[in-house]
């Protein structure tokens, strides 16, 4: 038992585990339930089962039952493996599963000890925070983590343990700010993105305005989507005006990107997209997605499938994954280091193609990117030993780290732990402000 005598937290890449295996949720889902009506400070049991109903697409119940969880506790420790090599702590926001770093797939059967704190607005004080080496700031980028991202700038600044994903760099990772950083790297396309209101675009639909005298290098057909959606949810690419007018039918927001389509298929009339991870500069392919459409998820392109179409991409994936840091990996070498350069984060996830004249052609960036390993592996035997790889390099990342940190300071410990129990949040959130501020005296 641990806080408020609960049960362990499952955790993210258990439960996910699950649910790709096919195993049904909603028994556990009442098992959490009746947890929590038997002991009302069980959070643990609240968090498990606000990530059981996000798998089970019950959203907006989940974010709720999410924001139940931390209203008793803000700090969640995921199982671990054996005794912890390092400790390290990450900064998350409340929100759904692409609101953050992945980091339990990234750590599962880990040496490295996880805590997970929330911070956001709304949320109580915590008076102290675990022990831990390196911090890492898990906040992805989105409209809504803005300004939490901005308040954690002086908290980086300051603080006296090695932190990893800068919360200013991380801003950066929008989608037309991104694009600004970006679309001038040699040897990388990536469209002009712009964000754009409502009323723009219906001018442009029904009004008759030239889309180039908005967008940069603007052109049917376009790319558009609403801001901070996510997995090709509203995205649609529209070939004329008309289709805007269409489009925004079925669209409630009131902004949205917009951007070149640029048609990326290969000469064998397939699309190919890529995942790939940068850790410490060091790019690693996480899985390559092959469709007859351009808008690729790796789940809705074929890539399970038991027929020959099916074993055909996996045997590509498989090639791919083999050969990547001879091929693809070196063909790119120059862009993939110039992205590190410029984004200038320590983990960041790029989800690419390649440019009919061979150039990588970039479709997002971000750090909070789903990468893991549970693929099935009778279906995918060769994606464990590729991710083992990653799975390894963030390691060694973190602990390198802490490592580099140590061999810097005069201290007269002899292990790598540094103590913060004494660190604490001297000015908490409040219900109608993000503000934080957190102090770790060294």
């Amino acid at each position: 038992m641990n806080q408020h005598h609960q049960e362990p937290l499952i955790g993210l890449a258990t439960l996910m585990r699950m649910a790709y295996s096919g195993v049904d949720l909603g028994p556990l889902g009442a098992e959490l339930v009746a947890r929590a009506e038997h002991n009302p400070d069980d959070a643990n049991a609240l968090m498990d089962l606000s990530t059981v109903l996000q798998l089970r697409g019950n959203r907006e119940i989940a974010l709720a039952t999410q924001l139940q969880a931390l209203a008793i506790q803000q700090i969640y420790s995921p199982p671990a493996a054996g005794e912890a090599k390092i400790k390290v702590l990450a900064i998350m926001a409340p929100g759904d599963l692409m609101t953050n770093t992945p980091l339990e797939f990234l750590l599962e059967s880990s040496d490295i000890a996880l805590d997970l704190l929330y911070v956001g607005s709304g949320l109580p004080p915590v008076t102290a925070l675990p022990d831990h080496d390196v911090l890492f700031i898990a906040v992805g980028e989105s409209d809504q983590t803005l300004p939490l991202l901005k308040e954690l700038e002086s908290v980086a600044a300051s603080w006296p343990r090695p932190v990893l994903n800068q919360p200013e760099r991380i801003a950066q990772m929008s989608r037309d700010a991104a694009c600004a950083l970006l679309k001038s790297t040699p040897g990388v396309v990536m469209p002009v993105t712009l964000r754009i209101d409502r009323k723009t675009l219906q001018r442009i639909g029904e009004d008759g305005v030239a889309i180039s005298t908005v967008l940069e290098d603007g052109a049917f057909p376009v790319i558009v989507r609403p801001v901070d959606s996510h997995a090709g949810q509203g995205l649609e690419k529209l070939d004329d005006a008309a289709a805007i007018t269409a489009y925004l039918l079925s669209m409630p927001q009131e902004e949205f990107y917009i951007s070149r389509f640029i048609d990326y298929r290969a000469a064998d009339g397939l699309f190919r997209k890529y995942r790939i991870v940068l850790i410490d500069g060091r790019p690693f392919l996480c899985h390559l997605a092959i469709s007859q459409h351009w808008m690729i998820h790796y789940l809705n392109a074929g890539m399970a499938e038991k027929m020959a179409e099916g074993a055909e991409k996996r045997a590509e994936e498989a090639h791919c994954m083999a050969g990547f840091d001879a091929d693809f990996a070196q063909r790119h070498a120059a862009a993939l280091r110039a992205i590190h350069e410029r984004a200038g984060l320590d983990y960041l996830g790029i989800d690419c193609g390649e440019s009919p004249d061979g150039k990588l052609l970039i479709f997002e960036v971000d750090s909070n990117m789903i990468v893991h390993a549970i693929d099935p592996v009778d279906v995918f035997p060769y994606k464990q030993p590729q991710m083992q790889k990653v799975f390894a390099a963030f390691r060694g990342m973190l602990i390198g780290s802490v490592q580099q940190a140590f061999n810097q300071t005069d201290r007269q410990s002899s292990g790598l732990f540094v103590s913060a129990t004494d660190s604490s949040i001297l000015a908490s959130s409040t219900s109608n402000s993000s503000s934080m501020s957190l102090k770790a005296s060294s």
